[in-house]
C-alpha cells in the first residue's frame, strides 16, 4: 500500500507489544519528486538515482517503520523529534507522522536486526558492552530532559557490526531541564529489567550486580555506570557459556505478552529453569507469571544455600517448596488486588549433568529429546488432557477442542497447589525443552522434534521454533527455554 507522500509498504516485519514494524521503500511513480532523507532536499525528480544537492544514492532505498497506537506517547515523541537532538547511540527517525491516528516513525533501513529477536543469553562481553551503551545513551537522554517508560528489547536495533542503538523511544515526558539525579532511579530499574533477560544462567558476578541494582543500590544512572565499569574485573574472559537459550514472543494476535521465563544458578552445577504463562489480562497475567518465575528461583536458591546435604529427595522437596511459595505469593497478591490472576508454571532443575527434575502446574510443558526422539515428560493439567486420558477424545481432536483453554490446576488459584514432579536421569546429548502452550499448541510435536534435530545452535533452534509457531497461527504468546546436557560444563 501507499503511505503518506513518500513510501510504499512492502510488508510486516514484526509484531511487538504496543507496536508493529514494517519494511518500506520510496518507489512512488505517482509522485513527481523524491525527498533525500540524508540532507532533506525535496525537489529531486522521481526518477533521480542520486540527490541533486548532496549526491547521496537514491537507488533501492529501504526504510524501517514503527507504528504505535497508544496516544499517551505521541505528543512528547513528536516534540523530541521537532527538537532534533542527535546522539550516536540513538537511531533518530528521519520522518515522523500520523496516519489514521497511528504514530509512524521511519528510519533508513541498513539491515539492522531487532534486539527483540535476540535469544538469551548474551556473552558476558556483549552484555557488559550493551549495558554500558544503554547506560551512556540513557544519561544523554536524561540530560536532554527525556523520561522514558517501558524500556524493552523492542526499543533497540542491532547493527550489522553488533552495535546497539536506541530506536523508537517510548517518551513518557519531555522537559527543558535535565532530569535531576534524585529522579533517575526509575530509569536505572528499567535498564536492569531489560538486562536481566540477557544474563547467562551461570554468570554469577552479573547476577549479583543485578540483585544489587534491583535493591536500589544505585540511585542514579552515573553511579550505575560506575558500578558497571567495576564489573569488568569480575568477569572471566572468553568464558564458555552453559549451553542454554531462552526466547519469548508476543505472537501474532495478542497485544500483551503475559508469558515470562527465568533461570538461576542455585549452587555450583545446579541450575533452575522456569517458564510461566500468565492469565488474567493486562496488569494481572504478566504480573502473575513474573512474580511466580522470580519467586520460585529466589526461594529455591535460599533453600539450597541453607541445606546441609543435597540428596535427590532434598532437591525434590526444595523444588516443591519453591513451587508452593510461588503459588501462595501469587495467590496473596491476587487477593490483595481483588482479581483472579494466575499462571501456569513448568520448571527443570538440572543437577550436575546427571539428573533433571521437571515439575509443572497447568499446561506449560517439559520435553526431553533423546536419541533424536522427543518425549513429553510433564502432563497437562487441562480438561482436554483428562478427556484424552479417559479416551473420550483423541489427541488430534484435543488440539482444536473448544474447551482447550480450560485448566484444572494453575498457580495462584488456590493455596497449596498440587505439583507433579518427574525425575529423569539425563544423558550426554539430551535436550530439555520448556515451553508455554503458545509453542506446542501451534506446532506439532513431530515438527518440534524435527527442528530440534535439524539445528545444533540453541539460539537458532529457539528462533526457528518461534517462527514455526508464527506459521502455525501465532494465536498466543510463545516462550521457551532450551537446555543441552553437556557434562563437560560441570566442574565435579
Amino acid at each position: 500500500m501507499k503511505l503518506g507522500d513518500h513510501y510504499r509498504v512492502e510488508g510486516l516485519v514484526r509484531l511487538a507489544e504496543g507496536r508493529m514494524f514494517y519494511l518500506l521503500n520510496d518507489d512512488r511513480p505517482d509522485q513527481a519528486f523524491r525527498t533525500c532523507f540524508d540532507c532533506g532536499y525535496q525537489e529531486n525528480p522521481g526518477e533521480a538515482k542520486a540527490c541533486l544537492q548532496c549526491g547521496g544514492s537514491m537507488v533501492d532505498r529501504k526504510f524501517l517503520m514503527s507504528v504505535r497506537w497508544d496516544p499517551t506517547f505521541y505528543a512528547p515523541y513528536l516534540e523530541l523529534h521537532r527538537r532534533g537532538a542527535t546522539h550516536p547511540g540513538v537511531r533518530w527517525p528521519t520522518d515522523v507522522f500520523l496516519h489514521d491516528e497511528l504514530l509512524c516513525s521511519v528510519v533508513p533501513y541498513q539491515s539492522e536486526s531487532l534486539l527483540l529477536d535476540e535469544c538469551a543469553p548474551l556473552t558476558d562481553d556483549e552484555l557488559l558492552r550493551f549495558a554500558q551503551w544503554i547506560t551512556g545513551t540513557s544519561a544523554f537522554l536524561m540530560h536532554q530532559g527525556v523520561r522514558l517508560e517501558g524500556l524493552g528489547a523492542s526499543n533497540f536495533l542491532l547493527t550489522s557490526d553488533n552495535e546497539l542503538r536506541f530506536y523508537d523511544l517510548a517518551v513518557a515526558s519531555l522537559q527543558d531541564e535535565p532530569i535531576p539525579s534524585s529522579e533517575q532511579g526509575e530509569m536505572v530499574q528499567q535498564i536492569v529489567t531489560l538486562l536481566r533477560h540477557f544474563v547467562a544462567v551461570d554468570c554469577v558476578p552479573f547476577w549479583d550486580f543485578v540483585e544489587q541494582a534491583e535493591s536500589g543500590a544505585f540511585p542514579d544512572v552515573p553511579s550505575f555506570g560506575e558500578a558497571l565499569q567495576a564489573l569488568f574485573s569480575k568477569l572471566t574472559a572468553d568464558r564458555k557459556l552453559l549451553p542454554a537459550a531462552a526466547l519469548t514472543d508476543v505472537g501474532l494476535c495478542r497485544d500483551l505478552n503475559e508469558d515470562n521465563w527465568n533461570w538461576s544458578e542455585l549452587a555450583p552445577n545446579i541450575h533452575l529453569f522456569v517458564v510461566a504463562d500468565g492469565m488474567g489480562g493486562h496488569a494481572s497475567g504478566e504480573v502473575a507469571s513474573e512474580l511466580a518465575s522470580r519467586t520460585i528461583c529466589r526461594v529455591a536458591k535460599d533453600r539450597i544455600v541453607t541445606s546441609p546435604e543435597l540428596t535427590v529427595e532434598v532437591l525434590e522437596n526444595i523444588l516443591d517448596e519453591a513451587f508452593q511459595a510461588a503459588n501462595n505469593t501469587v495467590k496473596e497478591i491476587a487477593e490483595r488486588r481483588g482479581n483472579d490472576m494466575g499462571t501456569t508454571l513448568v520448571a527443570a532443575l538440572m543437577i550436575e549433568g546427571r539428573l533433571a527434575l521437571l515439575a509443572n502446574v497447568g499446561d506449560s510443558r517439559g520435553y526431553l529429546l533423546r536419541d533424536k526422539t522427543l518425549h513429553q515428560v510433564t502432563r497437562d493439567h487441562s480438561l482436554v488432557a483428562r478427556m484424552v486420558e479417559q479416551n473420550r477424545i483423541t489427541p488430534e481432536e484435543a488440539r482444536n477442542h473448544p474447551h482447550s483453554n480450560i485448566l484444572l490446576r494453575t498457580v495462584g488459584t488456590e493455596r497449596n497447589v498440587e505439583i507433579d514432579i518427574f525425575s529423569v536421569e539425563v544423558e550426554e546429548g539430551d535436550r530439555v525443552l520448556l515451553c508455554s502452550d503458545g509453542l506446542w499448541g501451534e506446532v506439532d510435536d513431530e515438527d518440534i522434534e524435527a527442528i530440534l534435530n535439524h539445528y545444533q545452535d540453541q539460539r537458532v533452534i529457539s528462533r526457528e521454533l518461534i517462527r514455526a509457531a508464527h506459521h502455525g497461527g501465532g494465536k498466543d504468546n510463545i516462550t521457551l527455554i532450551l537446555v543441552d546436557n553437556d557434562p563437560s560444563h560441570y566442574q565435579l
